[in-house]
């Protein structure tokens, strides 16, 4: 049965009225980025999407679901035999991504919605594999994104999470520019212990993706 919004914990120091970023911050950031996102971000992430994309073929596995699918740009990186469906929570990304599918006649891509990755509207469950590529540091509430990819996961299933994570090498940075997380529409200073607080899922592994180990890989099992 799927659960309620209400019925997931809410991260500590986290709540609405404390988080650092709010969804219309992160609507109006990406509405900037989205015309030019591919440009200016399509190189940066891309060892990220490509090294995420590896893991899930390597999968002997069918369902995934991308959260925060963003232009699609990791859509051609999936085998031929993975079903996929993207979900977005910005109207203008997934726009592009709809053209990227059409254009590259991505047939193994079955659906791309627009949907925000704290409240899922899919089943529990659904999906044998549950992936988000630099979304944590953008979500409003990562933590309840987190446990919303958790329920839509089969048992036995793989959540895969890409993502900056504040550490010793760009500590002091990403907490000088946390101020900006609103304009920015990401929260640079974030840690993965903070997600990771009283989620039932356990670590398989935990990687770091060029350039610099700015990105962490993080393989996440649910029982």
């Amino acid at each position: 049965m799927r659960r309620n919004r209400s019925d997931i914990m809410m991260p500590k120091g986290m709540n609405g009225s404390r988080a650092s970023l709010d969804l219309e911050s992160v609507l109006s950031a990406y509405r900037r980025w989205a015309p030019a996102y591919d440009v200016v971000f399509g190189a940066i992430f891309q060892n990220g999407r490509a090294a995420v994309a590896r893991y899930v073929n390597s999968l002997p596995l069918s369902s995934v679901l991308e959260v925060g699918v963003g232009t699609g740009l990791s859509l051609p990186l999936y085998s031929a035999d993975k079903r996929v469906t993207g979900v977005d929570v910005s109207s203008e990304m997934l726009e592009h991504a709809r053209k990227r599918v059409a254009d590259e006649r991505l047939t193994n891509v079955v659906a791309l919605h627009e949907m925000d990755g704290e409240d899922l509207r899919f089943a529990d469950g659904s999906f044998d594999v549950v992936v988000a590529s630099y979304v944590m540091s953008v979500a409003p509430h990562p933590q309840r994104c987190l446990a919303e990819m958790e329920r839509v996961c089969a048992p036995g299933g793989t959540v895969i999470v890409c993502n900056h994570f504040v550490n010793g090498h760009n500590g002091f940075v990403s907490r000088r520019m946390q101020p900006l997380s609103r304009w920015l529409g990401w929260r640079p200073a974030f840690e993965l212990g903070t997600l990771l607080e009283d989620s039932p899922l356990s670590m398989e592994a935990q990687q770091p993706v060029p350039p610099f180990g700015l990105f962490q890989l993080v393989t996440l099992r649910k029982q």
